[in-house]
């Protein structure tokens, strides 16, 4: 299991824990609930949702179910009568629990990813047509930096130096090519535009054009569909 995985078991048997103590409360509770009470089934509710939002498309059959979940029971309706719909939330919970410890929403963790990429992608892409080449490629740089890091991460290679310092684009190409992740002439490349993202974040604009930056955009996006899966 993946330390993106393992820390999110480790949110849903806290959410879990909680939710069996107010389905104990529920099933004592012949009155209004306290004030403290009301306060605690907020925050299981509003954070059981929020896990199901990262990890599910909104029209999965988990999130049907949380929805019924908060139209019908209130937050400060939590008694002997209305607790047993809890069970059918930490049912839920149990399957997520089952997904992340089988590795089932590995998948949807690089559609996460996928979408930040893309999102920095576009970034840089509108400031270049906008005629920011300077920021466009400090941007587009760091996606790569970013892309090279990941698969790194991969393959098994340290993406820090022996201070405990992230390694930039040009040493993980080192690292990445020596190890034959990809071949020599894909690290001249890297390293062509590792130049051009920083003479971007060092101030020497005049090293550079928008033409370059813009074939550097579509290298990184080529790059990343052809080794990042």
């Amino acid at each position: 299991m993946n330390k993106w995985s393992s820390n999110l078991v480790t949110e849903v048997e806290k959410l879990l824990a909680l939710g069996r103590e107010l389905i104990k409360y529920g099933k004592s509770n012949f009155g209004e609930m306290e004030p403290e009470k009301v306060q605690e089934f907020t925050f299981w509710t509003v954070r059981t949702g929020e896990l199901f939002s990262k990890l599910y498309p909104k029209d999965n059959q988990y999130h049907k179910t949380f929805n019924i979940f908060r139209e019908t029971l209130k937050m400060q309706w939590l008694h002997s009568n209305s607790y047993q719909l809890l069970y059918e939330i930490l049912g839920i919970l149990e399957a997520v629990k089952y997904d992340l410890e089988n590795g089932l929403l590995d998948d949807i963790q690089k559609l996460l990813r996928a979408d930040i990429f893309s999102d920095f992608l576009e970034m840089g892409e509108h400031l270049l047509k906008e005629g920011y080449k300077d920021p466009a490629a400090v941007i587009i740089g760091s996606v790569l930096e970013d892309t090279l890091r990941k698969l790194a991460i991969a393959n098994d290679i340290s993406t820090t130096n022996e201070k405990g310092k992230l390694l930039t684009i040009e040493p993980l190409n080192v690292e990445l090519a020596k190890k034959e992740v990809y071949n020599q002439l894909m690290r001249k490349q890297i390293t062509s535009w590792a130049d051009i993202r920083n003479s971007a974040a060092h101030g020497h604009y005049d090293q550079y054009d928008a033409k370059q930056v813009d074939q550097m955009q579509q290298f990184v996006q080529a790059f990343a569909a052809d080794y990042i899966r």
